[in-house]
């Protein structure tokens, strides 16, 4: 199986599709498979290939199909494929609905070639990203949407989406073990794989294999969508 991971660029503005391709011409295991304008353009890419990509870089604010609605219809039509959203300077209300909508993370669009890169190496390998600055107002919104509608949000939420979802979570903690519990409880505050092994003593590998676990359990796609449902559930 290769290495390499496929991405497709998806932003209105084609100078800004072009320096993302320029970066990531840089480095030697990424690929740009496509690029497309829109959310719509975008599927169309996906459907044409098979969905023959890895990891999507989806802007949000744009013209026809934005990209909440597209992140859920490629979520949803291409589980295997994560969406790494790019959004401007501050956290708006389209990025949290991005998340909500079933992507793996979000950047700022100003971040370093080299913050970019590793943002797209850990949402391939199934982690997920933030940017730095903003994921406490992220899940400070996503706490106040959750008060009023708790599985919904703007985008309706792909993992919200499904039918009974409410009732499946509200016990949701029930099928963690204790030890699992506690890495959830550290994973609720945005601690990563090393820092939860230092504060549980436990190594790097244990602490995947719970985190993967976890994930299975409460049926979420990524770590950013573990942190939401534990803020949800006041963990």
């Amino acid at each position: 199986m290769s290495d390499e991971i496929r991405i497709l660029l998806v932003d209105d503005q084609e100078l800004i599709r072009t320096g993302f391709r320029l970066v990531l011409l840089a480095e030697p295991e990424m690929t740009v498979v496509g690029e497309a304008g829109d959310g719509r353009a975008a599927l169309a890419e996906l459907r044409a290939s098979g969905g023959a990509c890895d990891v999507v870089l989806m802007d949000v604010r744009m013209a026809g199909m934005d990209g909440i609605e597209a992140t859920a219809a490629i979520v949803r039509e291409f589980p295997s494929v994560r969406v790494l959203v790019l959004t401007t300077f501050d956290l708006d209300e389209y990025a949290a609905a991005a998340i909500r909508a079933g992507a793996s993370g979000f950047l700022l669009k100003d971040a370093r070639p080299t913050e970019l890169a590793d943002a797209i190496r850990r949402v391939h390998s199934g982690d997920a990203v933030m940017a730095p600055g903003v994921t406490r107002r992220l899940l400070e919104r996503m706490s106040n949407d959750a008060a009023a509608d708790p599985w919904g949000g703007p985008a309706g939420g792909a993992a919200a989406g499904a039918p009974g979802a409410p009732a499946v979570r509200t016990d949701a903690l029930d099928v963690l073990t204790e030890r699992e519990r506690e890495v959830f409880a550290l994973i609720a505050e945005g601690r990563n794989n090393a820092e939860i092994g230092g504060a549980l003593f436990l190594s790097e590998s244990t602490v995947k294999t719970h985190v993967g676990r976890i994930l299975a359990k409460l049926e979420l796609r990524d770590r950013v969508h573990a942190v939401i449902l534990a803020k949800d559930l006041g963990v």
